[in-house]
């Protein structure tokens, strides 16, 4: 299969991917939205964040991270070998997770003080109802570890039978959820003696349980309901949880990080952990339509290609999937860089959240913004090692990378400001990405040519004249004492001028018959 034929594969199962992931990101606004308007960037929301924290440190392992770069490549060549065997390991894995993962959040339940207590500081839990909140919705939330782990699972078995749209939309019930509980049961919960602020942890089982059900039908549709040869450790099963136990010292590695940064930033000023986690949720907005899109199509067409022994026809994936990662990310990156502002005004701007909360919220996010490119690129490549059967690899930089970091921000984040600990993510995760192209070189003997293509700096070069552009205009046309509408149609209208420049600035750089042959495609 040519380069085309691999570039269109990967290109329709991005596209797929990236149109559920959009309507899943915007959603994911819209309940940040909700957060904001009804409790702002408040102590409130501190607790919930904190503590929705604990579950999304193991979900990292057991849903979107070491488990699924461990169980994709896996699956897909036992399903090369045998279908049947493939179907055994699928509800073998699912009866593990539930009872691991089962396990591990009813220890959370039990420990659910002691938990926060060393996730915080004494300046924190000093407010001992806002500990007790934070205790509370733990324990509330401690569950929602099985049911994304669960889903996690079904999605990459779905995405391995090459069904994309129905398991990337998923999350997007997920956030339908949320909403829903925000606005309705605030009002029922201070009827029945219980803070508003338990609306969400209802609203993030709730979701999570939608989410894990809603992709059942389509694996019984594809004739992947529960059967056997039901072996619960088998050597197909070991393979996948001595995978993910090489993970585990790279999540651990992580998880500190986030421990550490999580007591720098409550130990800064109230609300510092609320602004970064708004930063960062529109940080994720490209990451997760186009990134994530874009890498867990490529895990299963390069492992796929892999497994068959046909090197050059997995290189050609990735290959693709390094373009297609720059030729997205890049525009994304200077629209939102010149529209960081107007984009947290507009989004969050309302109710409890004030124009403070604006500024400190954009201050995080443009240093968060330095470390797109590659946190799209670190995407791609880290599943890739697994599939290789190199799993070590990966796991070593990101320790490298995140004991930087934590040196990083303990040293600047006292004398600078919680600003510092979006840079240092930005930083190493810069490093990390550079790490991991090297060693894909080595591993896979390509050329540098492979990462410093001529192309890329045509990227790069329309991408500054992207920002620049847009900043100009936004700088013009938006005015923040504007009406909402008004400022809505300006921010787009800014937003499509500066998407047009980079658009004709590729074109006048010769990359025109390319962007013909992606939107024919699409």
């Amino acid at each position: 299969m040519g380069q085309s034929s691999s570039t269109k594969r990967v290109l329709l199962s991005s596209i797929k991917m990236a149109v559920a992931t959009f309507s899943s990101r915007i959603l994911g606004l819209v309940r940040e939205q909700a957060i904001a308007a009804v409790f702002g960037a408040s102590g409130v929301t501190d607790a919930f964040t904190i503590a929705y924290r604990i579950p999304n440190m193991l979900r990292d392992l057991f849903a979107e991270g070491a488990f699924s770069s461990a169980f994709v490549p896996t699956f897909t060549g036992v399903k090369i070998k045998n279908e049947k065997l493939a179907k055994g390991l699928l509800w073998s894995m699912a009866v593990l997770l539930a009872l691991i993962t089962g396990s591990i959040s009813l220890a959370i339940v039990v420990y659910a003080q002691e938990i926060v207590m060393a996730l915080t500081n004494e300046v924190f839990n000093s407010d001992v109802e806002r500990l007790n909140m934070t205790v509370g919705l733990v324990r509330i939330m401690a569950p929602f570890l099985v049911l994304i782990s669960l889903a996690a699972l079904f999605m990459g078995t779905l995405n391995t039978l090459k069904v994309f749209f129905i398991p990337s939309f998923a999350p997007a019930l997920f956030n339908i959820a949320m909403i829903a509980c925000i606005f309705i049961l605030p009002d029922h919960l201070k009827v029945w003696g219980h803070h508003p602020v338990y609306s969400l942890g209802i609203g993030v089982m709730l979701g999570g349980f939608i989410q894990m059900i809603v992709q059942v039908p389509l694996l019984l549709k594809k004739g992947y309901g529960p059967q056997g040869p039901f072996k619960l450790i088998s050597k197909d099963s070991k393979t996948v949880l001595n995978r993910i136990g090489i993970g585990t010292i790279g999540i651990a590695a992580t998880q500190i990080n986030v421990i550490v940064t999580t007591i720098l930033a409550t130990g800064t000023v109230v609300g510092a952990v609320s602004w970064l986690t708004f930063a960062f949720r529109l940080f994720q907005f490209p990451v997760g339509i186009l990134s994530v899109s874009i890498a867990g199509s490529n895990l299963v067409h390069f492992s796929e290609a892999w497994k068959n022994s046909e090197k050059e026809k997995a290189i050609g994936y990735l290959s693709t999937s390094y373009f297609l990662s720059f030729l997205t990310i890049v525009p994304a990156m200077a629209l939102l860089f010149a529209l960081s502002k107007e984009s947290v005004h507009l989004v969050f701007e309302r109710g409890a959240f004030d124009g403070n909360d604006t500024s400190m919220t954009y201050l995080a996010l443009k240093y968060y913004l330095i470390g797109l490119p590659s946190y799209g690129l670190y995407k791609i490549f880290a599943p890739t090692f697994f599939t290789l059967d190199k799993p070590k690899i990966p796991v070593k930089i990101s320790v490298f990378a995140i004991l930087c970091n934590i040196a990083f921000c303990v040293y600047f984040t006292p004398k600078y400001g919680f600003w510092v600990l979006a840079l240092g993510t930005s930083l190493s995760m810069i490093l990390n990405s550079g790490i991991q192209a090297i060693c894909l070189k080595r591993l896979l003997e390509i050329p540098w040519g492979f990462f410093f293509k001529f192309r890329i700096l045509k990227i790069i070069i329309a991408g500054l004249i992207t920002y620049v552009a847009t900043l100009q205009a936004s700088e013009y046309l938006f005015n923040y004492s504007d009406p909402f509408y008004r400022k809505a149609f300006m921010f787009c209208l800014s937003g499509a001028l500066g998407a047009l420049c980079y658009g004709i600035a590729l074109a006048i750089f010769g990359e025109a018959k390319e962007l013909k042959k992606i939107i024919k495609r699409k």
